[in-house]
């Protein structure tokens, strides 16, 4: 059965709005390091804060989307949100002016995520979402990896001029906007909640969905935020007009691999890919420890951008599968905030690592949270098949 042109159109959102995104994202952490002067445990806390940020906010958005019944508005918010402060980064003259950017940038993330994904879910049939999940995600990743190639385009073209680049950011931003806008519709069947204010309600979601959303916040803490990919590039000898290439490989690789694990994820036991992720960051974290070139660096990014293809989108429909259709945006929203904490711990942690223990003990120190993370799902697998 082909999926609902809604799904197509929500993935286009995110292709466009990702190359808006990664364009500056693939630039950020050697302009708060090298341009700024800022150091590696700075670069965790603002990464770290921002992607907390966006996960407090989708809580609420999601929780807003089951009670209105109107999930188009929501996203819509948060994608414009994100557009219009895209032009803060040229703008900014110091780490506090980005880490603001990067903080109102993430409430516009954590007001359409929740939304979005729930969005997905109301447009499907249970038997479409793993592929539908990996449809959206591999767009959005295709933009993921588009983005930093114009990065670095563009860096040749002006002169490593960085803010020239985040000015440019903005376009595709804004035809993103205007997608969701013209393209996407609400779903006709929802009914709004009434006679109750917004709130988690927790005991109304099932224990499958805490067991997935405690295993997929495990995962976390061994994936911190990507920057440090980046740093690790520079680290081996990238210059700055090719340190977006980190990105484009990640993502290349997680673009490739999306798609086709949602469709197996509705064919098989989806635990038995997550198992397979697992063990894939695994290598991917001993390669980044260990490489001395950037051919390994890039080896071990795209076993990186492989284990999210092989975990993300699995995750994802898995919450969509465990939750109540009328609490979807707020277990959505919930299982964002779980996983977002524990990034602000992830990224906090590796960037006291990198700066006191160097890259080396960051990545180890990530493989062995990521065979922790193996085990635990290993010891709730039962579980995750109910």
């Amino acid at each position: 059965m082909p999926l609902p042109a809604g799904v197509w159109a929500l993935g286009m959102v995110s292709l466009f709005m990702d190359i808006s995104s990664e364009m500056v994202h693939a630039l950020l952490p050697v302009f708060v390091v090298g341009t700024l002067g800022a150091g590696a445990i700075w670069l965790g806390v603002i990464e770290g804060v921002a992607e907390a940020t966006a996960c407090i906010v989708k809580v609420f958005s999601g929780a807003l989307s089951d009670r209105w019944g109107k999930r188009k508005s929501l996203a819509l918010l948060g994608y414009g949100l994100a557009a219009i402060t895209k032009p803060l980064f040229p703008l900014a003259g110091s780490a506090g002016m980005v880490f603001a950017a990067r903080c109102i940038d993430r409430v516009g993330k954590g007001i359409r995520g929740a939304p979005r994904d729930a969005l997905v879910a109301d447009y499907t049939t249970p038997e479409q979402r793993g592929a539908a999940y990996g449809l959206r995600q591999s767009l959005d990743t295709v933009g993921a990896f588009i983005g930093p190639l114009i990065a670095i385009g563009l860096l040749v073209l002006l002169a490593n001029d960085v803010r020239a680049v985040f000015w440019i950011a903005v376009i595709p931003a804004l035809i993103a906007v205007a997608i969701l806008w013209l393209a996407v519709k609400e779903p006709t069947h929802l009914k709004p909640l009434q006679k109750r204010v917004v709130d988690l309600r927790p005991k109304d979601l099932p224990k499958t969905f805490w067991v997935v959303a405690i295993v997929a916040t495990f995962f976390t803490l061994a994936r911190f935020s990507e920057a440090f990919l980046i740093l690790r590039g520079a680290d081996v000898g990238l210059t700055i007009a090719w340190t977006p290439l980190v990105l484009v490989v990640m993502n290349i690789a997680y673009m490739c691999s999306a798609y086709p694990v949602g469709v197996l994820a509705d064919r098989m036991p989806r635990h038995h890919l997550l198992i397979v992720g697992a063990a894939v960051l695994i290598v991917a974290n001993l390669m980044l420890a260990g490489a001395k070139d950037v051919t390994v660096v890039l080896l071990g990014v795209a076993l990186w951008g492989l284990h999210m293809g092989l975990t993300e989108g699995v995750f994802t429909a898995m919450i969509a599968d465990a939750a109540p259709e009328n609490l979807r945006g707020t277990a959505f929203g919930v299982f964002n905030l779980m996983r977002g904490l524990l990034l602000l711990l992830a990224s906090v942690i590796a960037g006291v690592m990198w700066q006191y223990a160097g890259p080396p003990a960051t990545f180890i120190t990530a493989s062995v949270l990521a065979a922790f993370s193996m085990l635990l799902l290993l010891a709730s697998r039962s579980m995750l098949r109910a």
